[in-house]
C-alpha cells in the first residue's frame, strides 16, 4: 500500500529536519563511499615485502636490530595497505537544501521502488 500524501509530507519534513539537525551523522552516513587507493595499497605491498627481505635478512646473519627494523618496515607496509582511502563529505549546507534527492538526475531508490509499485498496481488492476 502506497503512502497517502500526509505520510509522504511528514516523511519528506523529517527527512529534512533530520539533514538540518545532524549534519554530522549525514556527513558521516550520507558522503559517498571511499575509492580504495590503489597507490597506497601497491606502495603498502611493496614495503611489506620489503620488510619480509629484512627481517629474513636479520634472523640469517644474526642481528637483532635488522630483524627489528624488517619488522617494523613490513607492519608499517600492512598498515599502508589496509589503510581505508579518503571519503568524500557531502557538506551539510547543500544536503540541507536537497533533502537527499539525487544530484544526476537520476530517480533514486524510492522513485524507483514507487515506480515499480504504481507498475504492480497498473498491472493487477
Amino acid at each position: 500500500m502506497p503512502l497517502s500524501e500526509h505520510e509522504q509530507r511528514l516523511l519528506e519534513e523529517m527527512e529534512r529536519s533530520l539533514y538540518q539537525n545532524d549534519a554530522d551523522f549525514v556527513a558521516k552516513v550520507g558522503g559517498k563511499r571511499a575509492r580504495p587507493a590503489y597507490r597506497s595499497i601497491v606502495l603498502g605491498v611493496l614495503l611489506a615485502v620489503v620488510g619480509i627481505a629484512v627481517l629474513v635478512i636479520g634472523v640469517f646473519v644474526q642481528l637483532p636490530i635488522v630483524g627489528i627494523l624488517g619488522f617494523v618496515v613490513m607492519f608499517a607496509g600492512v598498515l599502508l595497505a589496509i589503510a581505508p582511502g579518503k571519503r568524500v563529505a557531502i557538506d551539510p549546507d547543500s544536503a540541507a537544501g536537497k533533502a537527499g534527492k539525487p544530484t544526476r538526475g537520476q530517480p533514486g531508490f524510492m522513485d524507483r521502488m514507487n515506480d515499480r509499485w504504481d507498475k504492480r498496481q497498473d498491472g493487477q488492476g
